[in-house]
């Protein structure tokens, strides 16, 4: 019996092969935020790990309507400057992964926290950022030369008035030549009351939605029931105006979210991302954070990118084995 089966295998294997190699350029990946605790590692052991496709350095914690922007990366560098950080992200990016400043976060550092006081204000912020941490010129750049790939809101303070238009300003800075990434991580219940109106611009390239924390649409560790994620993930935000990439949000360990969401990988392998993969605009999984992401990453990531190699052949090998 096993014998006969061999060439079907190889069959398979082969046909699913073709199929890999016939996928888009771009598949699905991890991304990951890195920056809020001094014990996580430096930036450029997160990217040779080989966990990662993104990074968002956390966080740029105050900004707006006259404040001086303050860069708080935790034990890493307090206060900032950190531009020894230049040469790290040169080399996450010659990886392959993608940069990006994450504004925000759930502390409003020494100021009030983001807030943007207007149209105006939005696009000086924008400038700001693009000199600094983007492709312009500045004689202060708090990481250093290198260029970030782009601009993550995780708005989860101050005001929620603007930020479309801060969007639209960042968009503009792109070029055929550098194209300015934009992503937003959303809490799940819908609508954000931070960046609703900025995600239905479309000029996120990435949205990567908090499943945690928020108990009405997170998964339950204590019951395992996925009804509410699904629900929230399949009916509300794959289908949501301006989603281009739709990530699921995740904490890496239970101790990342004090209000639950935790999906134990077993559970996010053969429960969840079967679903959520069958959105047209699934992009992959987002990982809060670096610092607690010890195991969970290697865990999921041979699944993230919904490779028919990796769920067949586990299936077909299982089958070879039993004949």
């Amino acid at each position: 019996m096993a014998a006969c089966l061999r060439p079907l295998f190889l069959a398979i294997i082969s046909l699913l092969m073709i199929s890999a190699l016939t996928r888009s350029s771009e598949g699905a990946g991890i991304a990951v935020y890195w920056g809020q605790n001094g014990n996580e590692g430096s930036l450029e052991d997160a990217c040779r790990s080989g966990n990662y496709d993104y990074v968002n350095i956390a966080f740029l914690v105050s900004f707006g309507s006259g404040q001086t922007p303050e860069l708080n990366l935790a034990g890493h560098c307090i206060p900032s400057p950190c531009t020894f950080l230049s040469s790290e992200i040169e080399v996450c990016q010659s990886l392959g992964i993608k940069v990006l400043l994450s504004l925000g976060g759930g502390s409003p550092g020494t100021g009030r926290g983001p807030i943007l006081a207007s149209p105006e204000d939005a696009r000086n912020v924008a400038d700001y950022l693009w000199n600094n941490y983007l492709g312009g010129q500045s004689d202060s750049r708090p990481l250093g030369d290198a260029v970030l790939d782009g601009i993550d809101f995780d708005i989860e303070l101050g005001s929620n008035l603007y930020w479309d238009d801060l969007a639209r300003a960042l968009s503009g800075y792109s070029t055929p030549e550098r194209k300015v990434y934009l992503s937003a991580a959303p809490q799940c219940p819908i609508p954000d009351y931070y960046l609703d109106t900025a995600i239905k611009t479309g000029l996120f390239d990435y949205v990567w939605v908090q499943f945690y924390n928020n108990p009405p649409c997170q998964y339950s560790t204590t019951t395992g029931d996925a009804d509410n994620l699904l629900n929230s993930w399949s009916n509300q935000w794959a289908p949501y105006p301006g989603v281009n990439k739709l990530f699921l949000g995740l904490p890496a360990a239970p101790e990342a979210a004090p209000s639950g969401g935790y999906i134990p990988p077993d559970a996010l392998i053969h429960q969840i991302l079967p679903v959520v993969q069958r959105a047209p605009n699934y992009g992959g999984v987002m990982l809060w954070s670096r610092f607690y992401d010890q195991n969970y990453s290697p865990a999921i990531r041979p699944y993230v990118n919904n490779d028919p190699l990796t769920y067949t052949t586990k299936s077909v090998e299982k089958s070879h084995a039993v004949a």
